[in-house]
């Protein structure tokens, strides 16, 4: 069964992580979007792309509450199924991530709703960090790296693109002033 509501339409998917500087798929269109009822959240152990079991780190999840702004990529219908298939092996190494439909609001002049496959955070999930103080993040990040590279990366980059559409999130924002001058700012592409 197909999670999208039009399986011959294009499809839509909603990045607010690594996916908005490092989609890894063709797509038509990029657009801001807004997501409301979860927020991004650094509440993932990372047991693989930004560390390990022994050593695990923080990456982002789409948890309940608040809104979320990021990016919606419009991919062809024609590319739906290999999209799919590139994501789920991309997002659900370890199964941490719930996949759904979600209406994103995209920030073009017609704010159209448009319904986007996005990955939600499993709360009963063992790698569910759930609220960690900034000192316990900060922990986490500076020791992890995995096969997708060192967390400090990550969290830089995803700040840096957060901030190039003027996006502003103040806890990632407070992480990476502290991590900047132990890690040169990477550049996104390159990631």
């Amino acid at each position: 069964m197909s999670l999208v509501p039009d399986p011959s339409g294009d499809l839509w998917v909603f990045a607010y992580g690594s996916l908005m500087w490092r989609p890894g798929f063709d797509y038509l269109e990029r657009l801001p979007a807004r997501l409301t009822g979860l927020h991004r959240s650094l509440c993932v152990y990372s047991f693989v792309h930004r560390g390990t079991p022994e050593k695990p780190g923080l990456v982002l999840g789409l948890d309940r509450g608040g809104a979320c702004r990021g990016i919606a990529f419009r991919v062809a219908a024609g590319k739906r199924a290999e999209t799919i298939a590139y994501l789920r092996e991309r997002e659900q190494a370890t199964k941490v991530y719930i996949e759904a439909i979600r209406n994103v609001t995209l920030m073009d002049r017609e704010r159209r709703q448009v319904p986007s496959l996005v990955f939600l955070v499993d709360r009963g999930h063992p790698q569910y960090a759930g609220k960690l103080s900034l000192d316990q993040q900060l922990h986490h990040i500076r020791q992890a790296h995995g096969k997708s590279g060192a967390n400090p990366d990550y969290v830089l980059a995803t700040v840096a693109e957060l901030e190039s559409h003027g996006y502003r999130d103040e806890n990632l924002r407070q992480l990476a002033e502290r991590l900047k001058g132990q890690h040169e700012t990477p550049h996104a592409s390159s990631l």
